[in-house]
């Protein structure tokens, strides 16, 4: 199983982090990358740099003006008299101002809270070129995929809360749902996207929304009580020709491997109804009970359970890192997961 790293990922290293009101550490830190890197490297992974990207992969989800924001947020930001270290939006437009017809401001101010939705995306020197090349991770795992191939994108920052023009919850462009539209450029008529982390993919459901070819499923902790706090109920099913390819299985939080792991059996049910050619799975460890936040409480016996799960659906798997913040877990909750999905497939 290959997996695809790049050492520009480590470069991103974002400050600015708001939590309950106070000013704390950012939890998306270098060290989660070195932690997943040095377990793939102890399992004996073919780890590979992928290529550059190429630009229209990543327009495939993120239109260009949103793209050459992101690579210009921060210069711009920094030649404005009076500015922070980092780009941190201080106001939104509204859903009033949205109904009104409001545009996007001139000013980089204004930009920034145009296309940032939240203050947990602070954009450094190096933050797009780590998120390009964390796409490219994500893009390089699902030619694998699109060969028939398992490969794993060991991508940092992540990506399933960043909208087509938006980024947030840590995440700048949707990696997940890169990896998706690649694998529909190569041919696959059908893809799904399974996402596992703790947290609901709210930027991944809102990119395939009103999509029939793209299945969207997720398993996460209840938002009305966790982020992304508005999106990620049950009864959200897509619209328009997507009307019923989005499956979220929201669970109590405190929940356990058990509920966890039904969860996940009806979305792999629901996907092998859905009769994809290739998976694209959302891989984040902040389920696990030893999370600094925790929101459910699953065990690394539990992640090696899922990894079976995922494993017995027999699809080409591309898997793309998200979240997981207790840095000195993640190496053995990789391995646990890994395990039990390259055992669970008989490989």
């Amino acid at each position: 199983m290959k997996v695809f790293w790049h050492e520009r990922q480590l470069d991103h290293a974002p400050a600015f982090f708001l939590q309950r009101g106070q000013l704390r550490p950012h939890f998306e830190v270098p060290d989660r990358a070195r932690a997943l890197l040095g377990a793939c490297a102890a399992m004996g992974l073919d780890i590979a740099a992928p290529p550059p990207p190429e630009r229209a992969a990543l327009e495939r989800v993120h239109p260009a003006e949103y793209l050459d924001f992101l690579g210009g947020a921060f210069e711009a930001w920094q030649a404005m008299p009076g500015a922070g270290p980092e780009p941190v939006p201080n106001m939104h437009p509204s859903p009033e101002m949205l109904a009104q017809g409001c545009e996007r401001s001139g000013t980089i101010i204004g930009q920034v809270g145009w296309y940032v939705a939240d203050t947990a995306c602070p954009i450094g020197p190096h933050t797009w070129a780590a998120a390009e090349a964390a796409a490219a991770c994500a893009l390089a795992a699902a030619g694998e995929a699109a060969a028939g191939r398992h490969a794993y994108a060991l991508a940092r920052p992540p990506g399933h809360h960043a909208y087509a023009l938006r980024a947030g919850g840590h995440c700048y462009m949707n990696n997940a749902a890169i990896a998706a539209e690649h694998l529909r450029a190569c041919g696959a008529a059908r893809v799904a996207v399974l996402d596992i982390d703790s947290h609901h993919g709210n930027g991944t459901q809102g990119i395939f929304w009103e999509r029939p070819d793209v299945f969207f499923a997720s398993v996460h902790g209840d938002p009305n009580r966790y982020y992304p706090w508005y999106v990620g109920h049950a009864g959200e099913r897509g619209a328009g020709a997507g009307q019923g390819f989005n499956l979220n299985r929201p669970l109590p939080l405190g929940s356990g491997d058990a509920a966890w792991l039904s969860a996940i059996d009806e979305a792999v049910t629901a996907i092998r109804r859905f009769a994809p050619a290739a998976l694209v799975l959302s891989l984040g460890f902040d389920a696990s009970e030893h999370e600094p936040l925790n929101a459910l409480s699953v065990t690394a016996e539990g992640f090696a359970r899922a990894g079976e799960r995922v494993a017995a659906l027999g699809l080409p798997t591309a898997v793309v890192q998200e979240g997981g913040y207790a840095v000195e877990q993640l190496g053995g909750l990789l391995r646990r997961f890994l395990d039990g999905f390259l055992g669970g497939e008989g490989a």
